[in-house]
Formats: structure tokens, sequence, C-alpha cells
């Protein structure tokens, strides 16, 4: 029994890397681009995967809060996240799409 206790640690580590992952990017979101993908609030995605990451490190894998919580990340990330880049609400100053070669006006095409 001792080697099963040892495995669910050992998955309940990526488990909360992941819910920390989502937090932080949900963090850097901008608030409008939960709206426009037609999603709940940024505050309620907040508190949705901060509780999920609170309850994995509290409570072990196999119980029941920890499931539900990694059941709202995965969520997350295959629904909510796409739809808010896909509307453009990316952050931290990424570059979306376009060339290196693309100037203010359009892309560079060497004086042709």
């Amino acid at each position: 029994m001792a080697g099963f206790d040892g495995l669910v640690a050992l998955l309940s580590i990526p488990v909360t890397v992941f819910g920390a992952f989502a937090l932080v990017d949900a963090f850097i979101r901008r608030e409008d681009a939960f709206r426009a993908a037609d999603k709940q609030t940024k505050p309620f995605w907040l508190i949705i995967l901060g509780i999920a990451l609170v309850v994995s490190l509290i409570f072990p894998l196999l119980s029941f809060l920890p499931i539900i919580g990694l059941i709202a990340i995965i969520v997350y990330f295959v629904d909510v996240r796409p739809a808010i880049k896909q509307v453009g609400g990316g952050g931290g100053g990424r570059r979306s799409g376009g060339s290196s070669s693309d100037g203010p006006y359009g892309p560079y095409n060497g004086g042709r």
C-alpha cells in the first residue's frame, strides 16, 4: 500500500502545477476577453481556479474535492482559454500573428 500512496503523491504534483499555471494564465488575461468570449467573468474563474489549487494542496488526489477541482482546471484549459485566445485576449504584450518583417502598414516587400 505504501507504493500506491507514493504513486498518488507523485500524481498530485502535476495536478498542482497544472492548477497553478491555469490560475496564472487566467490572471494575465484581459477582463473584457472573458465577456467577449461569452464565458463567465474573470473573477469567477480566478476564484474557481484558486479554490481548485488550494484544494489540490490540502487534500489527497483521490478524494472528492481535488477531482472536482481538476475537472474545473481541465474545463478552463479546454474550453475557456482557447475561446479567450481566439477573441484576442492574450496577455503579457505578446504579438499575435504576423511576420517579423511586418511594418506598421503591412508587410515590408523590400522596395518592390
